[in-house]
């Protein structure tokens, strides 16, 4: 059994000590300051680097040594990166608690910046946990300081939160409202990685409503931006939201070329799971035009890959397609070949 007095040497906990003077006191607070300066841009590295339970214990040390300093901002700041870290955890409650621990210190100094990030983590929280009324409300208040700091940068990013609260509870035209001054906002500030998750998001919204060409004009823009960055992963998934809305439209034929540009691309980057759900769409896109033939093909290669992958239920599901391709070319002996591999 480990000593226990292991595990205390895990949390510096800064003590005053009241055999030291003034001067002596003066350097070791100086001294503090340094130590907790440290751990604070050490926690944030590792909370940006997604190394998050490292991030926590560094962070909560530093909260510590600048509760004792008394030093209000620097603390706040502890406790907002904390709840960033608990937020990419999927730890809601506890992101909740650190951001108003942070919200708390932050007022007291009248600082309207870290208010209002501290007012945009607590609203993306409450969505996280479908308490969509106190997600607007702290979006709505996050938008306004940061509107009437002149500050583009953060009322894009509320906005942005603020149009994913309203499209969660269902407010599709204001969250498209909202994400296109957001976008805006975006592109005066060269901010392609933003542009890039916001033209997903006015994708997204345009499909949920069901206005199929506006949502595959926004994917559109996303992947050639994409393109641009260089992000594959990125790609693969707007290829399969593009495909999925042409085919939605009865575009088939549009589906079927995006769905081979997925395919190459999954291909290229050996996602097998990738590859599969490829194959997968274009035999369901060959089917609808009633190229049974070239469906056959690729629910083929689809079986094949799902049996090396030791995927049974997509074994099953590659069988079940082939199995009705065949039937409408009446191709019978094969019907109960497959009929025999279940």
């Amino acid at each position: 059994m480990a000593d226990e007095g292991d595990k205390s040497e895990k949390l510096i906990t800064p003590k005053e000590n009241p055999t030291l003077n003034s001067e002596e006191r003066q350097s070791s607070a100086h001294l503090e300051g340094d130590r907790a300066g440290q751990l604070l841009e050490q926690g944030i590295v590792q909370q940006q680097t997604g190394n998050f339970a490292r991030a926590i214990d560094s962070l909560q040390q530093a909260r510590d040594f600048y509760h004792h300093l008394q030093d209000n901002l620097a603390e706040a700041t502890a406790w907002y990166y904390l709840g960033l870290a608990y937020y990419a955890l999927g730890d809601y409650p506890q992101t909740i608690e650190s951001a108003r621990s942070s919200l708390s210190l932050a007022q007291s100094r009248s600082e309207p910046r870290p208010i209002g990030q501290v007012f945009s983590l607590l609203g993306n929280a409450y969505r996280h946990l479908d308490d969509y009324d106190k997600a607007i409300a702290f979006q709505k208040k996050s938008l306004k300081i940061f509107l009437d700091l002149k500050d583009r940068a953060g009322a894009m990013a509320a906005l942005n939160n603020l149009g994913l609260a309203y499209k969660a509870r269902g407010q599709h035209e204001d969250a498209i409202s909202c994400q296109k001054r957001a976008l805006m906002f975006a592109r005066s500030l060269d901010d392609r990685q933003t542009a890039g998750q916001i033209l997903k998001n006015l994708g997204n919204t345009y499909y949920a409503l069901g206005n199929y060409r506006e949502a595959i004009a926004y994917y559109e823009q996303r992947l050639e931006l994409a393109r641009e960055l260089e992000e594959d992963r990125v790609s693969l998934q707007i290829l399969r939201n593009l495909g999925n809305a042409s085919y939605t439209l009865g575009d088939y034929r549009q589906a079927i070329a995006y769905a081979q540009k997925r395919l190459a691309l999954a291909r290229q980057l050996a996602d097998s799971r990738s590859e599969e759900q490829s194959l997968g769409s274009l035999g369901v896109a060959y089917d609808a035009i009633g190229d049974y033939e070239q469906a056959i093909k690729y629910y083929e290669q689809r079986l094949n890959l799902a049996r090396e992958l030791g995927d049974r239920r997509v074994e099953k599901q590659a069988i079940g397609s082939l199995r009705t391709a065949c039937y409408a070319l009446g191709d019978y002996a094969k019907i109960a070949r497959y009929q025999g591999e279940e």
